[in-house]
């Protein structure tokens, strides 16, 4: 665990605290959460700042908001196995709490905070900025942060004075509770055909702007 995280605790309890979620009761991580919160905005600001000298507010703004949120935090939480030592509540763990992202985010917020009561500002910040890099590397541009595919496939057509994109629905499976859609992209100029997947329609459509762009960028 210790080694996952990247800092050995001074005070044990600070750990145990930040892992232990409010449906288990008293001292719970709630509090950690909103120090974390705060800390891992400051982290990421400033890290972005150093990253992109020639970035406008907007883009950094766009930026730390793809990484600091629930979606992005609870992938952190899961490479550092937080789940399975998660303290919860009989309700919360019978209904798989460990493996909920809402939870899992927090848990990472809480933790950040832990290590910072623990040893401090710097060394917070060099343990928890590495849990961030792969995230920060795989951003895309500054200039195309934050926009999702169906917004870049669209510029990208605008830009060059090209028919928008047509998307239809053609196929749809599953339970109701966990249907697949299944939705296709034709392109007019370029001549191009494209299918992408995903839980709702609109997922799958940006699911199929992606699988566009790729291969706009393969001619």
């Amino acid at each position: 665990m210790i080694d996952r995280i990247g800092h050995p605790f001074v005070d044990p309890a600070l750990l145990a605290q930040a892992l232990t979620h409010r449906s288990a009761g008293a001292p719970h991580n709630e509090r950690l959460e909103f120090l974390g919160d705060a800390l891992v905005n400051l982290f990421i600001a400033e890290a972005l700042y150093e990253r992109w000298p020639r970035a406008d507010e907007g883009a950094l703004t766009r930026a730390r908001a793809e990484l600091v949120r629930e979606s992005a935090l609870a992938p952190i939480a899961r490479a550092l196995e937080l789940g399975a030592r998660l303290t919860l509540g009989p309700g919360e763990m019978k209904s798989g709490g460990h493996r909920r992202d809402s939870i899992l985010a927090d848990a990472v917020e809480a933790l950040v905070a832990a290590i910072y009561l623990d040893v401090g500002f710097e060394a917070c910040r060099a343990a928890v900025l590495p849990w961030f890099e792969p995230a920060m590397a795989a951003l895309p541009p500054p200039h195309k942060v934050g926009k999702d595919a169906k917004t870049r496939l669209q510029e990208w057509l605008q830009a060059r004075q090209k028919p928008l994109p047509v998307y239809e629905l053609v196929a749809e499976s599953g339970e109701d509770h966990a249907k697949t859609f299944r939705v296709r992209c034709t392109l007019a100029q370029p001549v191009l055909v494209s299918e992408g997947e995903g839980s709702s329609r609109r997922s799958a459509e940006q699911a199929a702007a992606e699988a566009a762009l790729a291969a706009i960028a393969a001619f």
